[in-house]
């Protein structure tokens, strides 16, 4: 027993109640891909989750869970062990073929994905470069690894490539990786991927991109950032992008991560990637979960993407035309910046009185001052939940402001 170490957390937690920053954990149901009850059977309309593509309540998805269940409700063990299921080898093989790349390797979450590529690849005589506003995951593996770590701004490429530059001049180290985020989880903007490449490929830079705000989000067919660019300008990025890292429980509807490239990358994770090798593969329901909504979105995809931009469009000029703090930009992520933490507190429960779940970001997600409302929008949201959302929205901001 310490009582010196319990008393340190709870002035610690009591100091973030003090400042509105204490977490907590509400449990819900989801009783549809947009909408949840709570433990009272209150129901909730919900803007606040990354099933972008409303595709966890897909009949095709639910049948695939519960087909591949009568294997058995877990994998029993490691993939290098006894936990190597027909599943997670169909499911490398269809995300190799949808992003184009050579091999796919599948981890338990994205979070750790990008801690066991990271660590595992970079070695102490590196520099990473990293954007300002990568997610935590992508900072959290640089600083577990042994290379030196360079922040540069967010998507400034002159200071990327001035940070190479000196790095260059200064020493000798062995390998350099320029590491972002494809779509920015928190203020849902997209990576400068051209000029990312081109400063890689002149520098002989690693490229990895986190695809996992991207992947069902952005491009006609929901690739992603290399898809998305190759609609704008023509040219296919795919040759310069080393490593893409993705997600499986966002708009693909199930749980994991997962990691997309050269095939003797993949190898070399495989071998020395410990997140990969000492943790215990998915279950087989939870993958073919997966692998039926990437058969869905490659199937669909363009007819999921006009959905999902014609909602986001409606949501962004409702907002916009009230004269709401809105991020600018072109994806479903749609943070509204409220400021304080504790007027962002109160903005998110005055919703919840309203029957909508909103999620209220603040430090140390985002800068002090700058917490806000995170809306993310779905394309099995009715144009009505968007309308009637972005009302009463538009209200508690015209009475709190």
């Amino acid at each position: 027993m310490n009582p010196n170490l319990e008393k340190n957390l709870k002035e610690e937690l009591d100091e973030l109640k003090e400042n509105d920053l204490l977490r907590t954990v509400d449990d819900l149901r989801f009783i549809s891909s947009t909408r949840a009850i709570d433990n009272d059977g209150k129901e909730f309309l919900v803007f606040g989750t990354n099933n972008y593509l409303g595709l966890t309540h897909h009949p095709q998805v639910i049948k695939a869970c519960q087909e591949a269940s009568i294997y058995g409700t877990g994998s029993t063990g490691s993939r290098l062990t006894t936990g190597a299921s027909f599943e997670a080898r169909e499911l490398e093989n269809n995300i190799s073929e949808f992003k184009n790349t050579e091999s796919t390797l599948i981890f338990n979450t994205g979070y750790m994905t990008n801690l066991g590529v990271i660590y595992a690849l970079s070695k102490e005589n590196d520099v990473i470069f990293s954007d300002q506003l990568n997610h935590a995951s992508i900072i959290d593996g640089t600083r577990i690894s042994k290379a030196s770590v360079r922040i540069y701004k967010h998507k400034d490429t002159s200071d990327l490539e001035n940070l190479i530059k000196k790095e260059i001049e200064s020493n000798n180290k062995s390998n350099f990786f320029i590491v972002s985020d494809g779509v920015f989880s928190m203020d849902g903007d997209i990576a400068p991927l051209p000029e990312l490449a081109k400063i890689a490929d002149e520098y002989n830079c690693c490229l990895i991109i986190d695809e996992a705000h991207a992947t069902g989000v952005i491009g006609k067919n929901g690739k992603g950032t290399v898809e998305y660019y190759k609609d704008k300008t023509g040219i296919d990025l795919n040759e310069s992008v080393d490593l893409q890292i993705g997600t499986l429980s966002k708009a693909l509807a199930s749980e994991g991560g997962y990691v997309s490239g050269k095939q003797v990358y993949i190898d070399y994770l495989i071998n020395k990637s410990r997140p990969f090798i000492f943790s215990t593969a998915l279950s087989p329901s939870t993958i073919a979960s997966a692998n039926a909504a990437l058969n869905l979105l490659k199937e669909n995809g363009e007819e999921y993407l006009s959905k999902l931009n014609e909602n986001t469009i409606l949501m962004r000029k409702s907002l916009n035309d009230a004269g709401l703090d809105v991020v600018d930009g072109e994806t479903p992520i749609i943070p509204i910046i409220i400021g304080p933490a504790d007027l962002a507190n109160r903005f998110s429960k005055e919703l919840e009185k309203e029957g909508i779940l909103v999620s209220s970001i603040r430090p140390p997600s985002v800068p002090k001052d700058m917490s806000r409302l995170r809306l993310t929008v779905m394309a099995t949201h009715t144009k009505e939940e968007i309308e009637c959302t972005a009302h009463k929205i538009i209200g508690i901001w015209n009475a709190l402001k």
